[in-house]
């Protein structure tokens, strides 16, 4: 797979490179990008082995809320009949791996996960990425934590967790903290198994009886920003140890080609921050989130229709002024360096963590020109 696939014409600065299940972690877990939620009761197969998703490179499907717990039963059944009759294409050679997004189980709670592992095995497993693990909370971490590190080791050594920070005991603020401090101290030893943390926007919005509407994002909710706020804090500092991934956007309005075709604009970012319009509310309400969410040091964003994985996937990519002075401040031993285009100080040592993530996001999504290509991008033209 590689990022920005549905548009082969695009010219990059620099390219960015492939990747699948087998890739380095230090590669995956900035290559999720936009990970697409689905009911583990939806047909799939097809669409994948006719490679029409090429935007999507990441899907979850989803034992937990997305379903009914009468259906639990048929979404099982579902998912292990698409990893099976897709590991069965790869040996016929009627599709390769490197065509087969990303794909996650979220289960629905300890029991059903270690009940449903029992169902896998080491082939109809093998194009599986991992599961994701909601209401991942102090007093259920090592149940998930060691079952996947047995399914590692019997049947499937490239399995990854991502478990979702949500729920009371992190809404709260009276709890928060010491929460967050047993996570850490929890996931702290199994590092390399955590491909991503994930956080629950929607459930944090639910517990506080609030939800953001489509012309403004979930940073104007207060209670629900210092929740992201703190799990940034604890999850999200200097090393690139733990990874984390943007609360879902909920809204879907369909956009029309010719409104992205048209669109001539020197700086999205500023234009989107400014609220002027630019292809409609859903879609300006996603980019703007989106923007937020990179400046705020998430990385990757949950999804809910797959129209949206390019418009996520494209402004993960990085500019070519940012790719320089990321390469200028590695590449210096100290002090403080004027940029190559002399509009800023890069400060070596201070800066030296946001470089490194800025060149592997670079090597994940590509490096472009400038501001104005990020439209280029998403337009396919």
């Amino acid at each position: 797979m590689r990022h920005h696939s549905y548009n082969p014409d695009y010219k990059f600065f620099k390219e960015p490179v492939d990747f699948n299940m087998h890739s380095e972690k230090e590669l995956l877990q900035y290559s999720l990008g936009a990970t697409l939620y689905m009911p583990g009761t939806k047909q799939i197969t097809d669409k994948i082995l006719k490679k029409g998703m090429p935007e999507v490179t990441s899907i979850v499907m989803c034992f937990e809320d997305a379903i009914q717990e009468e259906d639990l039963e048929s979404a099982e059944e579902n998912v292990i009949d698409h990893l099976s009759t897709l590991s069965e294409e790869v040996d016929k050679g009627n599709v390769s791996i490197d065509d087969i997004p990303l794909t996650f189980l979220r289960v629905r709670n300890v029991s059903q996960f270690r009940a449903f592992a029992k169902k896998l095995n080491s082939n109809n497993s093998r194009l599986l990425s991992g599961f994701v693990f909601p209401k991942f909370y102090s007093n259920n971490a090592s149940s998930y934590l060691d079952l996947l590190s047995s399914l590692r080791e019997e049947i499937n050594p490239y399995l990854y967790g991502m478990p979702i920070l949500e729920g009371k005991s992190i809404a709260y603020k009276e709890t928060r903290n010491g929460e967050l401090t047993s996570l850490k101290h929890q996931l702290d030893p199994y590092e390399d198994l955590i491909l991503n943390i994930r956080v629950g926007g929607t459930d944090f919005s639910a517990l506080f009886g609030v939800r953001r509407g489509i012309n403004y994002s979930i940073y104007d909710i207060l209670t629900v920003r210092d929740c992201l706020s703190d799990i940034l804090n604890f999850f999200n500092r200097s090393s690139d140890t733990f990874l984390v991934s943007g609360p879902v956007w909920e809204y879907f309005l369909a956009y029309i080609d010719d409104d992205i075709y048209n669109i001539d604009q020197e700086d999205i970012h500023k234009s989107i921050l400014d609220r002027k319009p630019i292809i409609n509310e859903a879609i300006d309400g996603l980019l703007r989130e989106v923007i937020l969410d990179k400046a705020n040091g998430f990385v990757g964003k949950t999804i809910i229709h797959p129209s949206h994985a390019k418009f996520v996937n494209a402004l993960q990519a990085v500019t070519r002024e940012e790719y320089e002075d990321a390469e200028q401040i590695l590449n210096t031993a100290g002090g403080v360096v004027k940029s190559a285009k002399a509009n800023k100080m890069n400060e070596i040592n201070p800066h030296r963590s946001w470089a490194k993530k800025i060149i592997s996001r670079g090597r994940a999504y590509g490096v472009i020109d400038n501001d104005q290509s990020y439209l280029k991008l998403i337009s396919n033209t």
